[in-house]
């Protein structure tokens, strides 16, 4: 597969031309800086460069690649992160002052996008697991009743997490099927899975049903962080996107991204399958060997440790890891989670397993949190919330009180408390469970 992106910036930095145009550093790094190799490759819109926002040459060439690598009617590409193809889908699909479906694990980006665009979140609650508010079980049956429940509203559109932070992967297609009968497209936030359409059996939302997802290439394939990309399954979405996420994007998107997301196109279409059986397999055995620990049925390249059947927290066993040489990918109260990819060596395996092995598990039976995030009143709109005058209070004050902002801890950036809606004594002890003692509340 060609790379025209990455095989235009290489000749333009070989080419000796004067850069007399931006960037400032000319493709020429500081003396003594540590990224000198990538400052000849960062370019902008010069010509023949494409523009990414009206893409039609290198740029639209190299995501017509992507799309056919993903099986979707047209795939762009973000610089911005999967939280530029929220803000896009959203507004592609939602447009201003409408309602949609959405689950409660959401990323605050939609949240935020709620503020942007004065959309109402209408919640679809998940059946909560093992005390975390980052993941749970979302079936195509809770959504039909979702949609009858806001029939009402006349929701725009069904909008959820697959796989969510702790690895669980909702039946895409059934819930597809519920949606389209509807009459209401699916759109998934897929930032974990894109190597998902590479497995054996392709899991991928596009193959299963969805309309739209986005895929954070950088959390799992080798991409510059802030690489993603917005798949669409129906031509018909297809016309405005771009609009779409100008609207929220950087006018000088990165082409050191653009370039990494380029060159993963042709190691996809070669080398990448085969790699990646190899590492679901590593990390499958990885599983098995602390099944003690692993929760279950977890997509295939993340490992979730379940820290209380050991007597520990989670953050404590992130600890006890890290201090043996592995850094989680995210930790909380309940768990601790490591995302591999098939860039991940048998070493790191090695790695990870010695670490796990050498837990200081007092085996103390410790009763694990029932967490929750509940039903709860919603006094203001996202956008009303956000822009009202506020104050900053402790959380223990906060009850009864209108949340100005969505509150999170990055990662995930699951918001624990939703702009715009009254907290609650469940609100407040979950939030203290993350280490938030203040928020920002509408006075």
């Amino acid at each position: 597969m060609n790379t025209p992106i990455y095989d235009f910036v290489n000749n333009y930095a070989n080419s000796g031309t004067v850069r007399a145009h931006m960037p400032g550093h000319k493709g020429r790094s500081p003396a003594g800086c540590g990224l000198g190799e990538a400052f000849p490759y960062d370019i902008t819109e010069i010509k023949g460069a494409d523009s990414l926002y009206e893409a039609s040459g290198i740029i639209a060439e190299s995501e017509k690649n992507a799309a056919s690598l993903f099986g979707a009617a047209a795939t762009f590409y973000s610089a911005g992160g999967s939280t530029l193809c929220i803000q896009a889908m959203l507004t592609a699909v939602c447009g201003q002052k409408r309602a949609f479906i959405c689950g409660r694990n959401a990323h605050r980006s939609v949240m935020n996008s709620c503020v942007l665009l004065d959309l109402e979140p209408c919640w679809l609650y998940p059946d909560y697991e093992d005390g975390s508010v980052v993941s749970g079980k979302i079936t195509a049956a809770s959504v039909e009743k979702a949609i009858e429940r806001y029939r009402d509203k006349k929701p725009a559109c069904v909008f959820i997490t697959s796989p969510d932070y702790l690895g669980r992967l909702a039946p895409i297609a059934e819930i597809a099927e519920v949606c389209h009968r509807h009459g209401l497209p699916l759109l998934v936030d897929n930032a974990h899975g894109a190597y998902l359409a590479f497995l054996e059996e392709n899991l991928h939302p596009i193959a299963l049903g969805a309309d739209m997802c986005c895929d954070s290439a950088h959390k799992t394939l080798p991409v510059l962080t802030g690489g993603a990309y917005l798949h669409v399954r129906d031509e018909k979405l297809v016309p405005e996107l771009r609009r779409d996420m100008a609207l929220f994007g950087s006018t000088s998107p990165s082409y050191l991204i653009m370039e990494s997301l380029d060159l993963c196109n042709k190691y996809l279409a070669e080398d990448f399958r085969a790699e990646l059986a190899e590492t679901v397999k590593l990390v499958s055995e990885f599983k098995e060997r602390f099944a003690h620990l692993a929760v279950p049925d977890t997509e295939p390249l993340k490992v979730s440790f379940y820290s209380y059947p050991c007597g520990l927290r989670g953050y404590e066993l992130a600890e006890q890891l890290r201090r043996n040489g592995v850094e989680v990918e995210y930790a909380d109260e309940t768990h601790a989670v490591l995302m591999f990819s098939a860039s991940s060596t048998a070493e790191d395996f090695s790695k990870a397993a010695y670490a796990a092995e050498r837990l200081m598990c007092p085996r103390i039976l410790l009763r694990p949190p029932q967490f929750a995030v509940p039903e709860t009143e919603r006094a203001m709109s996202p956008r009303e919330a956000f822009f009202a005058p506020r104050e900053t209070v402790a959380v223990e004050d906060a009850e009864g009180r209108i949340s100005a902002e969505s509150v999170a801890v990055c990662p995930p950036c699951i918001p624990i408390a939703a702009a715009g809606e009254v907290i609650d004594e469940n609100i407040i002890k979950i939030l203290k469970s993350y280490s938030i003692f203040h928020v920002n509340v509408v006075q």
